[in-house]
């Protein structure tokens, strides 16, 4: 069982917020925290640069990990905390580190140039290739928008939390996926948002316009496939309160609209072992573009 929570970094505002969000987690969770930087020494004409030598390139990111850890220690103490530097290139390295972590923590954003992340693509790169849960975190993230506003209406962290979000797809559910948020949702004693978007079959179109009652009786349908989806978790995580909503229209902008009010979203992508690469998959990609509310991504087989 993997016991670990690891965040890597790369010194950007998103990778701090992850490496905070990161803490909060592995508190929850009970397990210890480990900081990652990963350095991919610059091209040898860059890193002859008097600027942009590599030796000054590596001393400034080993000091990441090692001022990130002190600082951690110091806001979350009882936290087992370390911190390292690996050498390669970061979508690589993340993605196999994540195979022996129980979550790998990133920010969803980050810089761009030698010294970070490149625009976001190592974290798109390690969600489509990682098979453990991987979550990305926004830049300015913190622990109060997690939480319900207090009864004055000022942000705290100190009052209940927000609601965790679950995407589902009744046709094709997987238990893995499930669990994961039913257990955010426990370990934060808050309720389970179950999202079901869908869109009406081409073949119903012309018939809607001449028999109203036909739309209801899809809808009808739809809810049910979601209440006899969620019936056996329900009664396996019966101190969960469960929030069902099945409407038609887009999953994605659904998913988008409910992580406003969110602690965090949850979302799968099935594993696909294909000669033209990993792929994300449309809706996940979408939430993770736009969502405002940290999103983990659970692969599924």
């Amino acid at each position: 069982m993997p016991s670990t929570v690891i965040v890597g970094l790369d010194g950007s505002p998103e990778s701090r917020a992850a490496a905070e969000w990161a803490a909060r987690e592995a508190r929850l969770r009970g397990l210890p925290l480990k900081l990652v930087n990963v350095w991919e020494p610059a091209p040898t004409p860059v890193a002859q640069a008097p600027l942009l030598g590599a030796e000054t390139q590596q001393h400034w990111s080993e000091q990441i990990p090692r001022e990130a850890a002190e600082g951690l220690r110091l806001r979350h103490p009882g936290i087992e905390i370390t911190a390292e530097q690996v050498y390669g290139r970061p979508g690589e390295i993340l993605a196999r580190l994540a195979e022996d972590a129980a979550l790998l923590v990133l920010g969803s954003r980050g810089l761009s140039g030698i010294g970070g992340f490149l625009v976001g693509s190592v974290g798109l790169a390690v969600v489509a290739h990682a098979e453990r849960p991987v979550v990305l975190v926004r830049a300015g993230e913190q622990a109060a928008d997690e939480h319900v506003m207090d009864p004055s209406g000022i942000p705290s962290a100190a009052t209940s939390f927000r609601p965790v979000v679950l995407g589902l797809d009744p046709d094709s559910p997987d238990d893995s996926v499930l669990a994961f948020a039913f257990e955010e949702a426990a370990r934060r004693a808050t309720a389970l948002r179950v999202v079901h978007g869908w869109n009406l079959p081409p073949y119903y179109a012309y018939g809607l316009s001449a028999d109203l009652g036909l739309h209801e009786e899809i809808v009808r349908q739809q809810t049910a496939r979601l209440t006899e989806t969620l019936h056996p978790w329900r009664q396996k995580y019966s101190d969960v309160e469960v929030v069902e909503e099945s409407r038609s229209g887009s999953p994605a902008n659904q998913l988008v609209d409910a992580s406003h009010e969110a602690s965090l979203v949850v979302v799968g992508r099935r594993v696909r072992r294909s000669p033209l690469g990993a792929h994300i998959g449309s809706v996940t990609h979408a939430v993770l573009h736009h969502a405002t509310a940290p999103v983990a991504v659970v692969a599924h087989g």
